[in-house]
């Protein structure tokens, strides 16, 4: 399970289970120190920098995903 799949199950809750959720998420940030907050983020870092060096995943230009943000919200916008 990715967290791209959590995500897509957790919209579809209701939601104050959305809220609680995400409060439950919160409240378990604020139970590490910042020492185990600062392990995960190197260990997250490694994972990313991993993934971006065995070709896993292609990293996109600044100026392209301006290009893609601005065409959604035009589209949005025209809905």
């Amino acid at each position: 399970m990715t967290a791209a799949d959590i995500l897509q199950g957790a919209r579809l809750l209701r939601p104050n289970q959305q809220q609680w959720l995400a409060q439950v998420r919160l409240d378990s940030e604020q139970d590490q120190s910042p020492e185990e907050i600062e392990a995960a983020w190197d260990e997250e870092i490694k994972l990313r920098l991993d993934e971006i060096n065995s070709g896993k995943v292609e990293l996109i230009p600044w100026d392209t995903v301006q290009e893609q943000v601005h065409t959604l919200r035009m589209e949005l916008q025209s809905k």
